[in-house]
């Protein structure tokens, strides 16, 4: 299973000159397993709530692409990579704890900005 979606929020909001910030995460998962699925709707919803028009998020299927959850060192699965902005950030498991993501992915303070 290979998806990704690509949203990004136009820089012409407002007065502010500043960019938004666009996340660029990967979800490392194991087929079609509960667990799985359940984190990439977690990381779904997440991302429509908090992330809306700034992220790209990649699901990846370890069983059907091994070769890059080797290159990223996963060694467990369901696994979320946040690549950008940096610093580099993976977590582990369902994601169902937003305060925890909100924290982890330091979206919390730019989420205001949105």
């Amino acid at each position: 299973m290979k998806r990704t979606q690509r949203k990004r929020k136009s820089t012409n909001s407002g007065p502010s000159t500043e960019p938004a910030l666009v996340y660029i995460l990967q979800l490392y998962i194991t087929g079609q397993t509960p667990r799985s699925m359940a984190s990439v709707h977690n990381i779904s919803e997440f991302c429509k709530k908090h992330l809306e028009g700034r992220f790209e998020l990649k699901i990846v299927d370890i069983y059907q692409q091994p070769e890059m959850a080797k290159e990223a060192q996963i060694i467990a699965a369901p696994t979320l990579v946040k690549h950008m902005p940096p610093p580099v950030r993976k977590l582990i498991g369902d994601l169902s704890d937003e305060k925890r993501m909100l924290i982890a992915l330091d979206v919390k303070s730019t989420a205001v900005r949105a």
